[in-house]
């Protein structure tokens, strides 16, 4: 297994080319923000993709170069293509690791590994939100205490319909009293699954270091470490 971590971090960017707001806080996109503080480790290689790319940037090839792949959508959920998303959840049973972030609840990539509706309540209106950290002895916790906060967040709030994790890192509560699990790990196929909550694109979530130190941990647990392809063979038995 090679020591660098060959990440893709993928974005739709449309709302950083439509409404100032976010544009301000991400000027060159979302994507190129998480790429920014995950470049400078010497043991991520990170590359960036988007929704107007050829084959929305997720070509065979990168694919094949990838062992984590980084997702957020938000309003074009709807355009990405079916094609690709069977070919991300492809390289996901065969071992490479997805994390999915804030709206990518919603993408087809992530509702498609669940098999769920991956529905939740929401409202923005700048609620503080109070991250706990439930399972410290995780690798994707390592180094964040006890619980950290976000002073202005997107509320979501439970139910949220997904199928129950195979661990629980994160629960959330927001000022208007609502919670959510917002750090949630699955194994799909020989894949790693990571979904993590904060990062409305109105907020400059993804600028503060433990939501930064959240996604960095991810990538390391996440990378892929296997290549194995799906298959059902006929096999003969071992013994006569």
């Amino acid at each position: 297994m090679s020591a660098t971590i060959n990440v893709t971090v993928w974005n739709e960017f449309q709302h950083e080319k439509t409404d100032p707001r976010v544009a301000a806080i991400y000027p060159q996109g979302l994507h190129e923000t998480i790429a920014g503080f995950l470049r400078p480790h010497p043991d991520l290689a990170v590359r960036t993709a988007t929704l107007d790319e050829p084959e929305h940037g997720l070509t065979a090839a990168v694919l094949d170069r990838t062992d984590v792949l980084i997702w957020w959508g938000h309003i074009a959920h709807a355009a990405v293509s079916d094609e690709v998303v069977a070919r991300v959840r492809r390289r996901v049973l065969e071992g490479m690791g997805l994390i999915a972030l804030h709206s990518a609840h919603f993408s087809k990539i992530f509702k498609a590994l669940m098999g769920t509706a991956c529905s939740l309540k929401w409202r923005e209106a700048n609620d503080k939100e109070r991250l706990w950290n439930v399972m410290a002895s995780h690798p994707i916790t390592a180094g964040l205490g006890e619980y950290f906060e976000i002073p202005a967040e997107e509320m979501y709030g439970e139910p949220f319909g997904i199928p129950t994790p195979d661990e629980l890192l994160f629960i959330s509560w927001f000022t208007g009293g609502e919670v959510f699990r917002s750090g949630c790990t699955w194994y799909r196929g020989y894949g790693r699954v990571f979904y993590f909550r904060p990062g409305h694109e109105t907020y400059p979530t993804y600028r503060q270091p433990q939501v930064q130190q959240v996604i960095t941990n991810a990538v390391r647990w996440a990378r892929a470490t296997v290549r194995i392809a799906d298959q059902c063979p006929k096999s003969p038995p071992l013994e006569k």
